[in-house]
């Protein structure tokens, strides 16, 4: 049971960690919708949580453009924007409690350091879960409202449409690395129960009172 536990608490970590890379790694990413348009082949709109981008295939490069005014923002951009920043610092938080609360770390000894390395990888893994909702409800959401926009009949056909660029896929990643993280930290805290709480050993009634209880009970 003990070496179960040691596979799961280092497999959610490493799960944990590239979770939290590939979060960052979408914030930081412009590649949230894409555009391009059958009169520009060789030109193509990159939309992202930061700046917008304007992809030029011919030896162009990229030209990107920050966003100057926060409250000027769409309301799907600043919403991903919040839940994805706060996805990552709950990440942060949780993976600096559950690398201390490994029992491969001998940080400390004794049963109360025991039961506070598995309290703090208990809340290491609650975190991690609540890092992989956040994560996934703003890639969700921006993805729903593509599909509805993309196939808003209202729309013309003429009309160029954004569709899902590669930071979406990075962020669905993460959410689902992140939960199952999570989900092997807390499953890794049952398989150590028994350790942080050892039995304490039982008093042998019969070898404290000697031969004469073995003889009592002929009597």
């Amino acid at each position: 049971m003990y070496q179960g536990g040691y596979v799961l608490e280092l497999l959610g970590v490493f799960l944990y960690a590239t979770a939290w890379l590939c979060t960052l790694s979408a914030i930081i990413m412009s590649q949230w919708l894409t555009l391009s348009t059958a009169l520009l082949p060789t030109e193509s709109y990159e939309l992202g949580l930061w700046e917008t981008c304007v992809v030029q295939e011919l030896g162009g490069g990229t030209q990107c453009r920050p966003y100057t005014s926060l409250l000027g923002l769409p309301p799907d951009i600043r919403l991903a924007r919040t839940l994805m920043c706060s996805a990552a610092a709950c990440g942060l938080l949780g993976l600096l409690l559950a690398v201390p609360g490994l029992h491969v770390v001998n940080s400390c000894r004794g049963a109360g350091a025991l039961r506070a390395k598995r309290a703090a990888k208990l809340l290491g893994g609650a975190l991690c879960l609540a890092a992989g909702a956040l994560a996934l409800a703003p890639v969700s959401y921006m993805a729903h409202l593509t599909v509805l926009r993309f196939f808003d009949e209202s729309v013309p056909d003429v009309v160029p449409r954004w569709e899902f660029g590669h930071a979406l896929f990075c962020g669905w990643t993460a959410g689902f690395l992140h939960l199952a993280g999570g989900t092997l930290l807390l499953s890794s805290c049952f398989c150590w129960q028994g350790h942080a709480h050892p039995p304490r050993p039982s008093t042998h009634e019969g070898e404290a009172a000697g031969p004469n209880a073995v003889k009592s009970e002929y009597v």
